[in-house]
């Protein structure tokens, strides 16, 4: 791989630190400023470092257009951060075309929400706090995606892991709320647990006198590096390398999707995902829509020239995201919690980012996740709008009515449900049919028919998102208010500083797709040619099949029936809630019914095969604890008493005396001895001869 040119810019730290400081300050002073200045004094802070942050963002997007397109890297290294022998990792950030396109979105929408968040936090008693960890947030998210090295972005990593400890769990005087909280952390350690191996391995994989051929250079010029300019330049020796029977980028690869399933809740540790729910709705925006939950896609696109060379990996990639793609669908569809419908619709979404990853289409699953930030925030946003003007109510079933009164909501959250359907021409039609037609045309050396498989799933996947979407909209919008009556006087619309960023997000919910526009429209698609230097190495390994635009438009015109098919599906079963279908349906399957509709009793096996078992075995643990390793620390404390305790009967006098006799009594003895060493050689003689025939008489008699 050649050297590229990189510029060092000097200001890219700015990014993730602003948000940094206003998480200091908040959370260091803000019991103080909330005293003194009120909400506005910390809002105007945790907003301020945001929005900074943006502005720096695309002050730097702007310098990498002014750049040639394959020298559009920039680089603030401040300082070594580890060093360790030849080893050594800095403390730098980079920004190329993937990261300002994650940092833009991150910043953009991340800004939004922070200001949305004025009018849904105002009078919470923690408003301090829960500022304090948004900013933290966003100083995670933004360190994972500008680390110029794998170390780095895992502590951004951990650091948003955390975050969202904290934020789902931030009304933590509710057991509930309290319990998801921690059930996030800890699956989440699962899957980090494999990132660290993967990590490991990787070092150790960048380590020894390896001498490569075909031109490559030395590996000793990249000894145990984590950096990941570097690991490009050297990822082909790691094919040389193996170890449990799987090539190097293999077996790291498979690692690193294992910590990516956890943070991007994948089958099987997305369980965490739907109970974050209990957190506060702009939070489940935050996490859903363009932070943590993309972080694993964002992991596998940035180390796309290591998955270009596993195959493997990258079926199973695929593979796991249709799986999970099809499986939270298919649960959305009879839920009616609308956070949960969201959360178990954002699970869906991120199998088909995985999909787009796996099958090499990089910028592919890049393009999804941008546009999904818009549309998902935009929807949680309005879910949260309409909880607040329901007082707190979340089940659709006592919703109903809101078209009326409120308007701003009713048109925002509609172009959100048309884009994430894929209802052209909003932007989530352009991002999924682009995932769906690489998914097709991509050839896979594992499973010859594997492209058919996955894009059948993506595309029934497609049908089930347009159903489930436009149930939510008419269980929420259409017909009859079906709140008591103490609620349905209380209804209204959101005030301006949460309908303000509903509009921005919907503005580009609806138009932010035409970067990507395909080319078989007589275009050129902006997005993948701008993201294009970064994946260009991956793609001369990677194929995809040549197929005549007429192909292309058949796909996409498929993608668009099915998407109508499933809105019009969900038309005739819930508009103004009078067709009977539903119900005739879920009784004549329902057993089928019942197992989606509690959520295929996957928490129930967990808790059965692997919470009780833990339990169980940390209670015997406990046992063994204290009644084996305390009961011989409590003898062996008896035994050094006892000991002391004999010691003292003894006067020390007393023993100073026995001590010194018996000194007395061997000297006394060594004199003796002395005497009857004469150094006369005769008396020697008969002195063995009389000894030798003692013994010789001892003999006899026994």
């Amino acid at each position: 791989m050649e050297h590229a040119i990189v510029h060092k810019a000097g200001f890219i730290f700015l990014i993730p630190l602003f948000p940094l400081i206003g998480a200091a300050i908040n959370g260091i002073l803000g019991y103080w400023i909330f005293k003194k200045y009120g909400e506005k004094g910390i809002h105007t802070i945790a907003v301020t470092a945001v929005v900074l942050s943006f502005l720096v963002t695309f002050y730097g997007y702007l310098k990498l257009l002014a750049l040639p397109p394959e020298s559009r890297k920039l680089i603030d290294p401040l300082y070594t951060w580890l060093a360790a022998g030849p080893f050594k990792a800095q403390m730098a950030f980079w920004f190329d075309q993937l990261s300002a396109v994650m940092a833009l979105t991150v910043t953009f929408v991340g800004s939004l929400i922070h200001i949305y968040s004025i009018g849904y936090m105002h009078k919470d008693k923690s408003y301090w706090r829960y500022f304090a960890y948004l900013n933290l947030f966003m100083f995670s998210m933004l360190t994972l995606v500008l680390a110029n090295n794998a170390i780095l972005m895992f502590v951004g990593w951990e650091g948003v892991g955390l975050c969202s400890y904290l934020l789902i769990g931030f009304w933590f005087t509710d057991r509930e709320k309290a319990v998801a909280g921690m059930k996030a952390f800890i699956t989440n350690r699962v899957g980090d647990f494999a990132f660290i191996a993967g990590l490991a391995i990787l070092f150790w994989s960048m380590t020894g006198n390896w001498v490569p051929g075909d031109g490559l250079k030395s590996i000793s010029q990249a000894f145990g590096t984590l950096n990941f300019a570097k690991l490009a330049e050297h990822v082909a020796i790691l094919k040389t390398r193996h170890l449990w029977g799987l090539d190097i980028p293999t077996l790291v690869g498979i690692l690193f999707f294992i910590g990516a399933t956890g943070k991007s809740a994948q089958i099987p540790l997305y369980v965490w995902l739907p109970d974050a729910m209990a957190g506060p709705t702009p939070v489940s925006a935050l996490i859903h829509a363009a932070t943590m939950v993309t972080a694993g896609v964002y992991m596998i696109a940035r180390l796309n020239f290591l998955y270009a060379l596993a195959p493997i990996a990258l079926t199973i990639v695929s593979g796991i995201g249709a799986l999970t793609a099809l499986f939270a669908a298919t649960i959305a569809i009879t839920q009616f919690d609308i956070k949960k419908v969201l959360a178990y619709s954002t699970i869906s979404q991120l199998g088909y980012m995985f999909i787009g990853v796996g099958v090499g289409a990089f910028h592919a699953g890049i393009f999804h996740l941008v546009t999904h930030a818009f549309f998902k925030a935009l929807l949680f946003l309005g879910a949260g709008s309409i909880i607040h003007a329901m007082s707190g109510e979340q089940d659709m079933r006592k919703m109903g009515g809101l078209k009326d009164k409120m308007p701003y909501t009713y048109w925002t959250f509609l172009i959100a449900t048309l884009a994430i359907s894929g209802i052209p021409p909003f932007s989530g039609f352009f991002s999924k049919d682009e995932i769906l037609y690489k998914a097709f045309t991509h050839e896979n050396p594992v499973i010859r028919s594997w492209p058919v498989i996955v894009w059948a799933i993506g595309a029934f996947t497609a049908f089930l998102t347009a159903f489930y979407m436009f149930r939510l909209f008419y269980y929420t919008f259409s017909g009859e208010n079906r709140a008591p009556e103490e609620i349905k006087h209380h209804i209204h619309e959101s005030p301006k500083v949460m309908t303000i960023p509903l509009m921005v997000l919907a503005f580009f919910a609806a138009v932010i797709g035409f970067v990507g526009m395909p080319e078989s429209w007589g275009v050129p698609n902006f997005f993948e040619r701008f993201l294009e230097p970064v994946f260009a190495h991956s793609w001369q390994i990677l194929h995809f099949k040549e197929y005549g635009v007429g192909v292309e438009l058949l796909m996409m015109a498929i993608s668009i029936v099915l998407a109508l098919s499933g809105w019009g599906l969900a038309y005739a079963f819930y508009k103004d809630l009078r067709s009977e279908y539903p119900k005739l349906i879920a009784q004549k399957f329902k057993a089928i019914y019942t197992l989606l509709y509690n959520k295929y009793y996957v928490d129930e096996i967990y808790q059965l095969l692997i919470i009780d078992n833990v339990v169980r075995l940390s209670k015997l643990i406990y046992l063994f604890d204290k009644y084996v390793i305390d009961g011989i620390v409590n003898l062996v404390a008896w035994l050094t008493k006892f000991a002391a305790f004999l010691t003292g009967l003894f006067d020390f006098h007393i023993i100073d005396g026995i001590v010194n006799g018996v000194a007395h009594l061997m000297g006394w003895i060594g004199k003796q001895v002395q005497k009857i060493q004469t150094g006369k050689i005769e008396q020697y003689i008969y002195g063995i001869l009389t000894g030798i025939f003692v013994l010789f008489v001892i003999k006899l008699l026994i």
